[in-house]
């Protein structure tokens, strides 16, 4: 009798742990992309998600160690000109530049989308006000000049 309450206990454990690594290794799995998969979530963190909820993914930071999620704010330029919080569009500037160039896709023509939605950030952050955009014309000037 306590032969079957040992092989049954046992089952149960060995079964418990298969369980629990399944589960590990889906979770880790989960958070992989595979190659191909890494430019469009890229893409997607980029020109179709809204600037808070990219906030909020630069946080998280999913996929981290196949994304680049590293800014140096807005470089050599104040991150808050007078109170306007710029650095927000500069961190997913920073995203754009950082990870095209990890993946071997920064031609001109893709800086050129990704500036011009660091412009529509910045328009978004300054929420209609003239001073903003005026900071945001010179420093989407800049990146257009100097980038790169």
């Amino acid at each position: 009798m306590a032969t079957k309450t040992l092989r049954r206990a046992a089952r149960a454990t060995i079964a418990a742990i298969g369980v629990s690594t399944a589960l590990v290794a889906g979770t880790i799995v989960s958070d992989v992309a595979s190659a191909a998969t890494i430019p469009q979530i890229t893409d997607q963190y980029l020109f179709s998600t809204s600037l808070s909820s990219f906030q909020n993914l630069r946080v998280q930071k999913p996929y981290d160690g196949q994304l680049d999620w590293s800014s140096d704010g807005c470089s050599n330029s104040p991150d808050n000109p007078f109170g306007f919080n710029l650095v927000k569009a500069c961190y997913r500037h920073d995203f754009g530049y950082r990870n095209y160039k990890r993946q071997g896709r920064f031609t001109e023509a893709n800086r050129l989308r990704i500036d011009n939605n660091f412009k529509d950030d910045m328009y978004e952050v300054c929420n209609g006000n003239w001073a903003c955009d005026r900071f945001a014309d010179s420093y989407y000037w800049a990146v257009r000049q100097f980038g790169g």
